[in-house]
């Protein structure tokens, strides 16, 4: 049996806070406009991919969530051309940690979520991120990555980093400066905390790239957006990360949510991903924050029901109280809450009509608590691997 090489490491997801939305290159996958995004702990999301390589193997093959999947999708191929040419290069270069004959080798890749896929949350960044990623261990390739994560899904560029990420859109045609670069470590705002609340939800109707390739034709507020608006905001949006200014970030990102939707709904014909659960957030978010007099708490949404909530430490177990409270769960409510714990707290009357909604029962299926976190890491624990030394999937996956 000739030797195998095996290699996984782990990725998390991002959420943007300045949204992308709309290429000026399909192919290339280049945006129309610079974003910034914080990335999640790993702790609580993150995509785990093994990679094997055997002169025994046939053919490329590749398992995502346990199911064997098409590894002939364009942007795949995109990402494992691209590391290999990348290694290739590097061979030529004359560099000996290069090991030339495994450059010919063809490839076993296994990849699962420790979170629902369907839950609308950026499950692709996470996964590109942690292919290209893991790819580049097995092929000895080092030094910028996220120009190759970005061919395989835009965001997953935000995933090669931890803590606060840029995405700077760039000029050239062939996207060489189009490229993920941290703003801070994940380490520099210890105080912010994030909710996923998981909105009961259904597979959204219109896909991410047909949606912004439709938004990129028809709304001319899209490109209002992409010229004149995010410039801006980015400076600002940095700015406010670097001072640890929770209310200026808080409005900048509630802010561009909501313009990222309004472009959804001036798309022709208009795209809905908010539901009545999110609007009903929202509501909640601005209601909250007008009773304390300050912006305690602030939402985004991607392009899906699903509402992410960044607060402070100190606010988190009330917050988490009157979401309680407004969305009634299901009686089951152990599972409500998942990651980091949230101690309980009481409500006040007057909070709870200040806030004055009509309870949703069961609008949120449950919360996952999570802070900002780190990049991309090799796991070092062999029995780990999701692949056997043959390169088929372990039956645990």
């Amino acid at each position: 049996m000739d030797k195998t090489n095996i290699v996984t490491c782990t990725a998390p997801v991002n959420i943007a806070v300045i949204k992308y939305w709309g290429k000026r290159d399909e192919e290339l996958i280049l945006p129309i406009n610079s974003s910034l995004s914080v990335t999640l702990h790993q702790e609580q999301l993150k995509t785990t991919t093994t990679v094997a390589t055997s002169r025994s193997f046939q053919e490329d093959r590749i398992w995502l969530n346990g199911k064997e999947e098409d590894i002939t999708h364009p942007r795949l191929q995109s990402c494992l051309r691209e590391i290999r040419r990348l290694a290739r290069k590097r061979r030529g270069d004359g560099d000996p940690s290069v090991d030339s004959t495994g450059l010919s080798h063809k490839v076993h890749i296994c990849s699962v979520n420790n979170f629902p896929t369907a839950a609308g949350l950026a499950s692709s960044a996470a996964g590109f991120a942690c292919l290209v990623y893991t790819l580049a261990r097995v092929f000895g390739v080092e030094g910028e990555l996220s120009g190759i994560a970005r061919q395989g899904s835009g965001s997953a560029c935000r995933s090669m980093y931890g803590g606060f990420v840029q995405w700077i859109m760039g000029k050239k045609d062939d996207g060489k400066d189009s490229l993920a670069q941290q703003v801070e470590p994940e380490t520099h705002w210890p105080e912010l905390r994030i909710l996923v609340l998981v909105a009961s939800a259904e597979r959204k109707p219109v896909g991410s790239t047909s949606g912004m390739q439709t938004s990129v034709q028809t709304s001319s507020l899209l490109k209002h957006r992409a010229e004149s608006v995010v410039p801006g905001r980015m400076v600002e949006m940095i700015e406010a990360v670097q001072r640890k200014d929770f209310a200026a970030f808080a409005e900048l990102t509630m802010k561009d949510s909501n313009q990222f939707h309004a472009t959804c709904l001036d798309t022709y014909p208009p795209i809905f991903y908010l539901n009545s659960v999110s609007q009903q957030v929202i509501s909640l978010v601005h209601r909250y924050n007008r009773h304390y007099g300050e912006t305690r708490v602030a939402y985004t949404f991607d392009a899906g029901p699903n509402a992410v909530i960044f607060t402070l430490q100190q606010h988190v177990s009330e917050f988490v109280q009157v979401v309680q409270h407004f969305f009634p769960p299901e009686t089951n409510g152990g599972q409500f809450f998942k990651g980091l714990p949230v101690n309980h707290a009481a409500l006040s009357e007057e909070l709870k009509q200040a806030i004055g909604l009509e309870p949703m029962p069961k609008g949120i299926s449950y919360i996952i608590s999570t802070k900002a976190g780190p990049g991309p890491c090799v796991v070092e624990d062999p029995t780990l691997h999701l692949l056997e030394s043959t390169g088929l999937p372990k039956n645990t996956v």
